[in-house]
């Protein structure tokens, strides 16, 4: 055989073997959807156009493998589990309100990934970009549509230990004028000034006013609620041990998490609702950990995210600590009702 015969025989080799490989990616991506379409009550998506204006829609990221995994996907809240359409739109984060979505992604390059805030407008175009310093897990935007916010591991990976390290960043999406981080704004902990080089800030939560917030503050291995305001940069401790709040549509409750002693290190939360006027606190009736941000569907319930045969299933539950958790989809996680 001559040196020429030799390597046609080589390409022609490694075509043959790169035309196997794809198809078998193909095929194995082809067979997971069949799988999850497939399953009992599994979910069904398709294509199509999503807008974050449509009136009676749940808006989350689709879970479900397939073409259309990790999508910002919409369905109907009145039939959560009912057939979906997705947008194209990747995101490992979002949230929407009054027409302003918020996507964080996750951008893929050849020696690590970056991460990035995209803000959208109601028909998902892009109004803006902001480079995000990590891995992400929190977003809301306010119920305005004129804030958003978001929050970042930028070192760790879980709220469950104390070895970790976040940024919270505000952004006006009217102006684009961006706070980058809380950690600059001035605290008052026990009606006193506090400095620590070790605090953290994390689950921002809008008011109505465009101005006020709340966020947990994290330092010398304790959590706090914060109530926080723009305009002065200021941010004043509430209470301890309160994680990712989730203000109530009225503006009288903070749905919270809440670490409670003797539970497992890497489980140790349980949903609770905080009256704000009395300070009362109302354990709610889901008896698992639940480390996510809770979303208040309305005044009376709250809807949150826990680990499922695809990644994640959403739950809900009564606001009064009455009931029992129901779940309401499955192979979704980061909901919103826009």
């Amino acid at each position: 055989m001559t040196a020429r015969n030799r390597v046609v025989v080589l390409l022609s080799a490694v075509v043959v073997l790169a035309a196997v490989a794809v198809a078998s990616v193909l095929h194995a991506s082809a067979r997971a959807e069949r799988r999850d379409q497939a399953r009992p009550g599994g979910p069904r998506v398709a294509s199509g156009r999503v807008v974050l204006t449509a009136p009676g829609r749940l808006v989350f990221r689709n879970m479900a493998w397939g073409p259309h995994r990790d999508e910002l996907t919409t369905v109907a809240a009145s039939d959560p589990s009912g057939p979906r359409v997705a947008s194209g739109v990747k995101c490992l984060r979002l949230h929407a309100a009054a027409g302003t979505g918020v996507c964080l992604q996750a951008v893929h390059g050849a020696v690590s990934d970056t991460y990035r805030a995209l803000v959208l407008d109601a028909r998902l175009r892009v109004r803006a970009r902001y480079d995000v310093p990590g891995i992400p897990s929190r977003a809301r935007v306010s119920p305005t549509g004129h804030l958003a916010t978001w929050t970042a591991f930028v070192g760790g990976d879980s709220y469950a230990g104390t070895d970790f390290s976040t940024r919270a960043a505000i952004v006006d999406v009217r102006t684009g004028k961006l706070i980058p981080s809380l950690e600059g704004f001035r605290i008052v902990k026990d009606g006193h000034r506090y400095h620590s080089s070790d605090v953290n800030f994390w689950g921002v939560t809008f008011a109505a006013d465009d101005r006020t917030f709340y966020a947990t503050l994290a330092t010398k291995g304790r959590t706090y609620l914060v109530r926080g305001d723009l305009r002065t940069r200021t941010v004043t401790t509430l209470r301890a041990n309160v994680e990712c709040p989730s203000l109530s549509p009225d503006g009288t409750r903070v749905a919270f998490k809440k670490r409670v002693p003797g539970l497992p290190k890497d489980a140790p939360w349980r949903l609770y609702v905080l009256d704000l006027r009395t300070m009362r606190e109302t354990p709610l009736a889901e008896p698992r950990s639940v480390d996510d941000q809770a979303l208040w569907h309305d005044t009376d319930t709250l809807v949150y995210a826990l680990p499922g045969d695809y990644g994640a299933d959403l739950y809900e539950v009564p606001a009064d600590g009455t009931g029992k958790p129901r779940r309401i989809s499955t192979a979704a996680v980061s909901p919103a009702y826009p």
